[in-house]
Order: structure tokens, then C-alpha cells, then sequence
């Protein structure tokens, strides 16, 4: 995720503080990884410089100064460009998953147990998301719909990996 883009994004709703682009953006799309300050504010800083963004106003206080930040018509264009860009589709063809069973089937070791106890890992990973999907709101709900999805594709790979786990072994070993 471009966190520079999504500050912009959050911003075209108008000038906002550091600490509230934090807290929008944890709310919005931080549930499991919230920003830490230090990144709002380096990220604002480059968005600054890039002229992206402009200081709307400054606010003295007990602390330092509160610097309000509003997005930049640069920064407009830049943020439709990136929501207009496609992302690239991940194929995972560097999977630590296939390295550590064709490393096991190497080593002599069971491929089948590393199979297993991940497909253990996938399923409870399946049970927390699918609960934490029923409990949620609907972000919450396409978020858990979007992780379950690459979990079941991961399963599928899962048993058809360990389907043809001796031919993988004959492959592997005979180079």
C-alpha cells in the first residue's frame, strides 16, 4: 500500500493535522498495522517537498507546533493517477512455502509434515478471519473476503502439491 497516496486520498476531504490523518488512516485501513507517528510525519514531510501537499495553517500549543496539512492540486492529479493505475498482479513464483518443501524433499526430510502443519496454519488463519469477517463491519468483511480468498487458493496449492509430492521428489532429485 502507497501510505503517501492514501494520506493524499484521505486529504482531499480537506486540511488536516498530522495526528488526525494518523487516526483516519488507522481507522479506514489501519486495523492490523497502524502508522506510527514518525511515518505520518516523514510522509508528510516528502509530500511537502514534492509539492504535493502545503502547510494550510500552523497552531501553537503546550507541545510544538501543529502543522495543518491540505492537499496541493499536484497532489490531486497524483492521486488519480495512482487510483487509475493497476496494481500488479502478485504470482508468487518465489514461494517460501514451495523453497521449504523442495529443500525438505532435498534433505531427505518429510515434505508431507511441512504440508500438513501448514495446511494446519492456513485453517486457522481461515478461523480467526472468518470470525473476525462475522463480528466486522462491512470494510472489515471485504477485507477478511479478500485474505480468505489467497488462504483458499494457498489450500488448493496445498493438496495439490502434496498430491504429487512423489513426482516433485523424482524432479527435484534427479537434476
Amino acid at each position: 500500500m502507497s501510505i503517501g497516496h492514501t494520506l493524499l486520498g484521505l486529504l482531499e476531504s480537506g486540511p488536516r493535522h498530522g495526528y488526525d490523518l494518523k487516526r483516519a488512516f488507522d481507522e479506514k485501513f489501519g486495523h492490523d498495522r497502524p502508522l506510527h507517528y514518525g511515518q505520518v510525519y516523514s510522509t508528510m514531510s516528502r509530500l511537502l517537498k514534492n509539492g504535493l501537499v502545503e502547510v494550510d495553517g500552523i497552531e501553537a500549543g503546550d507541545g510544538p507546533e501543529r502543522k495543518r496539512y491540505a492537499i496541493t492540486e499536484a497532489g490531486i492529479t497524483d492521486v488519480q493517477r495512482w487510483l487509475a493505475t493497476p496494481e500488479k498482479p502478485e504470482p508468487y513464483l518465489q514461494s517460501t512455502l514451495y523453497t521449504k518443501v523442495v529443500l525438505a524433499l532435498l534433505t531427505h526430510r518429510n515434505a508431507s509434515e511441512i504440508l500438513d502443519t501448514q495446511r494446519s496454519e492456513h485453517l486457522r488463519m481461515m478461523r480467526i478471519l472468518t470470525d473476525r469477517k462475522r463480528k466486522g463491519d462491512l470494510a472489515d468483511q471485504l477485507i477478511c473476503d479478500h485474505a480468505l480468498f489467497h488462504l483458499e487458493a494457498d489450500l488448493r496449492w496445498l493438496e495439490l502439491t502434496a498430491a504429487r509430492l512423489d513426482k516433485l521428489a523424482e524432479a527435484v532429485t534427479t537434476r
